[in-house]
């Protein structure tokens, strides 16, 4: 071998042990698991079914844990780490203490998987489609679900209280989180509409309904106030859509156009910002809701996942294996 092949050959092998020494990496697909175990996807389905017959509120939490999940560290399943005594993960960050909720119901979905495919399904892959089965439970959009998100080992407490949305944030603030994501303006105004079902807490709309602001309804907030004393009363649950409470529509961007938004999050949408026109658009339109709603979804299910080689699939959700 003369010496031009030989510096080739090293040159080759050095750049092999590079690469090699990266974890592997893969796209999302909606056939990942055809072969694997093609069962997955119905077995969560009816888990999510039985889940939201039972409480139908428990849509609105199962695509708002998936939201959660995705806007930290990407859609990782690190939402569903539980504590330990050397570990502290993301459930006690300030926007999910006491308000993220349907754990259990993913715990389930889990566990009847693993009975049929063990260690296949990733908790970040079930939580992506428990949040368009729960969609679909309550009327709403259905969408493909991209598939091969691996868990991560880890979570973040301190990136939680960072990059998660608050209720009082303003739209300039809500545009900046979202577009940290590489989610645009009508992506967010689209998945603030998950807000037509659901409730909220009395302590998260206080402020909003004692101000006595001009963006808000006067007889709305009379209405809420019966639910929510200016003192006390924090945890007491109130839909963010009083008209269809429990149904997937368009008609939570009616609510803001007539002043009636719960949070001021939600408010700020129609504010005389530059968000207004996607408002007026929504509620008008169901069609172009839906159809946004559901793009926006897949795209946020695309949030940097752990693929190929990252992370594990979680023999459960709530702890590292």
């Amino acid at each position: 071998m003369d010496s031009r092949s030989s510096f080739s050959c090293m040159v080759l092998t050095t750049v092999l042990l590079i690469f090699s020494s990266f974890p592997c990496k893969a796209q999302l697909s909606s056939n990942f698991y055809d072969s694997t175990c093609p069962n997955a996807l119905s077995t969560i389905r009816s888990v999510i079914d039985a889940a939201v017959s039972n409480e139908q509120r428990m849509a609105a939490s199962l695509i708002r844990l998936h939201f959660h999940d995705c806007f930290v560290q990407g859609c990782d399943g690190s939402i569903l780490l539980e504590d330990t005594a050397s570990f502290t993960g993301e459930r006690t960050a300030r926007n999910n203490a006491g308000s993220v909720r349907g754990f259990g119901v993913i715990d389930d979905a889990k566990a009847q998987v693993e009975s049929i495919c063990p260690g296949i399904v990733s908790c970040a892959d079930i939580l992506a489609v428990a949040a368009r089965d729960s969609s679909v439970a309550v009327g709403g959009p259905s969408w493909t679900v991209n598939l091969g998100r691996r868990d991560s080992t880890s979570a973040s407490r301190s990136l939680a209280d960072s990059d998660l949305p608050a209720f009082t944030d303003s739209l300039d603030r809500l545009i900046s989180l979202f577009g940290n994501k590489n989610l645009n303006a009508r992506d967010m105004v689209a998945l603030s509409g998950s807000h037509t079902i659901g409730q909220a807490r009395c302590l998260t709309f206080r402020g909003r309904i004692y101000n006595n602001a001009s963006d808000i309804d006067p007889d709305f907030a009379n209405t809420r106030r019966s639910q929510c004393p200016n003192t006390g009363g924090d945890g007491n649950l109130a839909p963010l859509d009083l008209v269809t409470p429990n149904t997937f529509d368009n008609n939570y961007y009616s609510n803001l156009i007539a002043r009636r938004g719960l949070l001021e999050s939600d408010q700020v949408l129609f504010s005389g910002g530059s968000t207004d026109s996607i408002v007026n658009e929504y509620s008008s339109d169901s069609s172009a809701f839906s159809s946004d709603f559901a793009s926006a979804m897949v795209k946020m299910g695309n949030i940097d996942p752990l693929t190929g080689s990252q992370g594990e699939i979680r023999r459960i959700c709530t702890a590292v294996n």
